[in-house]
């Protein structure tokens, strides 16, 4: 820990204003997430606990007909903007992890097959890399979460639209990992050790994995950190659009969706308090990733 303390990283991070900003509000819609059954004051999934009457309550107004006051304000269906944002962040930010998850060990793995094998593996890979990329990634998500809920049975298709979400978008993003391990590993197969690790017997899997992978992952950890706030806003699109979480569980995208109907009514905060959420999420975790990729790149240095 101390060394951690004195190291270089940690100085540039305690001497950048912009890192130790979006760190700390990334942080802190963390931990609010995670402690959304503590922190909230309503369960807005419960519905014994909801009250049409407190219907369009604006926020820190009290309600004309029950008297209660609300934070955010309520939805057309009565429940506390603010506990259903916190509920809808656990959504978000699970699926933005899973399909960044998904996507980093998609790309890892074909990046370095596609470094290390060459020939026909690594002309097929990169095509099929170019190919996707000529396509926007949320229509390339859209595409594939289409295509896996016409395959799946009518009565899985809200069970597993969760997942299928996930798949979507982690199949969507993993080219940047592919193509940055693609030119490390490039890189890394030509020097000295990996020719020491060849005469020495391993085989393939093993240089690649023990030798190549842990010194492929600096640059990797920066694509994982800045898409990761573009899985948060696929998703939320995706579920603007109709075609993501389900309305039963409403991630920001969802709360966004919902709001947007009223918002002509005169009833603001309902879209108002979730996209506040989403840009401020979204921007936190870019403006952390560009700090880590200009601190982590010696060449900016």
């Amino acid at each position: 820990m101390n060394r951690f303390m004195q190291s270089d990283f940690f100085y540039h991070f305690r001497n950048t204003p912009v890192a130790m900003i979006s760190f700390a509000v990334f942080t802190c819609i963390i931990l609010a997430a995670v402690f959304a059954n503590i922190i909230a004051p309503y369960n807005p999934f419960d519905p014994a606990s909801l009250n049409l009457m407190n219907g369009f309550t604006p926020p820190m107004q009290a309600n004309d007909f029950t008297g209660e006051v609300f934070l955010m304000g309520t939805d057309d269906q009565g429940r506390d903007l603010f506990s259903t944002i916190l509920y809808g962040l656990r959504i978000s930010l699970f699926v933005g992890v899973m399909a960044v998850a998904l996507a980093m060990v998609l790309g890892v793995l074909l990046g370095l097959i596609a470094g290390f094998l060459g020939g026909w593996f690594d002309v097929l890979i990169m095509r099929f890399a170019d190919i996707q990329m000529t396509f926007p990634s949320i229509l390339v998500a859209m595409l594939i979460y289409g295509v896996a809920k016409g395959v799946l049975p009518p009565d899985l298709r809200y069970e597993m639209s969760i997942t299928v979400l996930i798949i979507s978008i982690g199949l969507s993003e993993w080219v940047p990992f592919a193509r940055t391990v693609r030119g490390s590993t490039l890189v890394e197969k030509e020097k000295e050790y990996i020719i020491v690790a060849k005469m020495i017997g391993l085989n393939k899997w093993q240089i690649m994995i023990r030798h190549i992978l842990p010194n492929v992952l600096s640059p990797v950890l920066v694509i994982a950190t800045i898409t990761f706030a573009l899985a948060i806003i696929a998703e939320a699109t995706l579920s603007f659009l109709g075609v993501g979480v389900p309305t039963t569980k409403p991630s920001l995208g969802t709360l966004i969706r919902i709001g947007q109907d009223f918002l002509f009514s005169g009833e603001w905060w309902i879209l108002l308090f979730p996209a506040i959420t989403l840009l401020a999420l979204a921007l936190s975790i870019n403006l952390f990733g560009d700090w880590l990729r200009d601190t982590l790149n010696p060449k900016l240095k």
